[in-house]
């Protein structure tokens, strides 16, 4: 937890921005696995931790905005609770520790929000993505539940995308904290992938890592030969010399902030020439999209830099023919480059993704795309200072894709399918970082993970 004074003060800035009603916060619960008493690891939403920073279940807080009172809503541990948990402070002693004098039971919430509602007063929530709270939506508001995402409020969506989209230095200091687990992942991944070994046993590892070292994982990791699938969660394939496997994982502090870093490992220990085209025109790309990061960019056309930097490297190797400003114009490129080049990270590792996409990463000067590939792109805005953001470009030959755009015959004056056709087998490499927009410019953050081809089959075979 952080301490008091920055959540009181984020509670108050929020306040600010909304203006009037009443700001109504669900947290979590815990979920069954498979009989009540044996849950899933328990995890907190991101904007109740921003906000309260209380990390367990069976809570609620509102914001009577008009007047400035603040209410957290749980219940003390009993003493059969206390038995099997051990000594737990009062929920009075909780809220202390936040700047939050008043609290309630958690049975008194609809009772306080039935009479704020009856006084006049507009309830704001924050679209929601959990089963348990869509319900208690519905029994508070009235809402049905399958229409409780459609009331939510824009200003309330605005107001904390605002606030949780410019990270303060505490925050930055959990996601290098994140980050540093990250670089015991990964190179310890480099040092351990071999020929003869199941991709499980070093995800594994990995996950031993994130766990021992923060809160575990930030995502289900994707380690695996078959790069092509972008977020391939399988673990099950048998590595091989000349395979190269891509590595997209990351983890949370003890704060819950997260990391998200990738790199393709050459399972020998050394890339094939073929690879090591492939490699650089990835690695080009993403310095160059680094290089170009600093306020008041648009990150659209980072990305869309980067898609001509890997246009220009895939024809020069025979991939692709023409005009490189038309290609990418017309989205040839994204047969090879089939999504965005990055998105916000934070608390979340696709930061803020339960509050609607478009109003994280676009605004009225920057609408969404629907080109294919560039409809991907989760980040699309200017950049401002404080803006964490993933830039992660990559180069995939995924046969289904190939084989629909030939047969559609899409491209045939930019795209050489006799020779793409060679490469179905080829696999994927994608490369990721971590990048904080500064006044100035930018920083790539944390300790510096090998990514040049020299470097990596150095650790790889080392």
């Amino acid at each position: 937890m952080f301490q008091k004074e920055l959540y009181v003060n984020r509670r108050k800035q929020l306040i600010n921005q909304v203006k009037s009603g009443v700001l109504l916060f669900l947290g979590n619960e815990e979920s069954s696995m498979n009989y009540p008493a044996n849950p899933f690891r328990f995890r907190q939403d991101s904007t109740f931790l921003y906000y309260w920073g209380l990390d367990f279940p069976g809570l609620a807080a509102i914001i009577d905005v008009d007047n400035g009172r603040e209410i957290i809503f749980g219940d003390d541990y009993t003493i059969d609770d206390i038995v099997w948990m051990g000594s737990q402070m009062t929920m009075k002693e909780k809220a202390h520790q936040i700047g939050v004098k008043e609290t309630k039971q958690y049975k008194e919430l609809g009772g306080d929000i039935e009479d704020l509602k009856k006084s006049g007063k507009q309830i704001h929530y924050l679209p929601q993505y959990r089963p348990e709270n869509l319900i208690k939506i519905e029994a508070l508001l009235g809402i049905k539940v399958n229409t409780v995402n459609q009331n939510i409020s824009t200003d309330f969506i605005k107001a904390v995308v605002a606030q949780r989209s410019i990270k303060s230095d505490a925050e930055i200091k959990e996601i290098e904290y994140a980050l540093s687990i990250a670089y015991e992942m990964h190179t310890m991944a480099m040092e351990r992938t071999g020929p003869g070994i199941y991709e499980r046993e070093i995800a594994g590892a990995m996950e031993g890592i994130a766990n021992t070292m923060g809160q575990g994982l930030s995502f289900p990791i994707i380690f695996s030969i078959h790069g092509e699938t972008l977020h391939n969660h399988y673990h099950g394939n048998l590595m091989n010399e000349g395979d190269i496997v891509v590595n997209d994982s990351g983890a949370e502090s003890f704060l819950h902030y997260a990391s998200d870093i990738t790199r393709t490992i050459p399972v020998k220990g050394t890339f094939t020439p073929q690879q090591k085209e492939i490699y650089e025109i990835v690695l080009h790309a993403q310095l160059s999209a680094i290089d170009s990061m600093k306020p008041g960019v648009k990150f659209r056309d980072v990305h869309l830099l980067v898609a001509k930097v890997i246009t220009k490297g895939l024809k020069e190797l025979g991939f692709l023919k023409g005009d490189i400003d038309e290609a990418v114009s017309e989205g040839a490129h994204a047969l090879f480059f089939p999504h965005g080049l990055g998105h916000m990270m934070g608390l979340d590792v696709h930061d803020m993704e339960s509050l609607g996409e478009d109003f994280v990463g676009y605004d009225d000067n920057t609408r969404r795309s629907d080109q294919f590939g560039l409809a991907y792109l989760r980040m699309g805005k200017e950049l401002k200072p404080g803006h964490v953001i993933t830039v992660e470009p990559g180069i995939y030959f995924i046969p289904e894709l190939i084989d629909l755009w030939r047969e559609k015959r899409k491209f045939l004056h930019f795209i050489d399918y006799e020779k793409v056709e060679k490469y179905k087998s080829f696999g994927g490499i994608r490369i990721e970082d971590d990048v904080l927009v500064t006044e100035k410019g930018h920083r790539v953050l944390g300790k510096p993970i090998p990514k040049n081809i020299r470097e990596v089959e150095d650790i790889c075979s080392g």
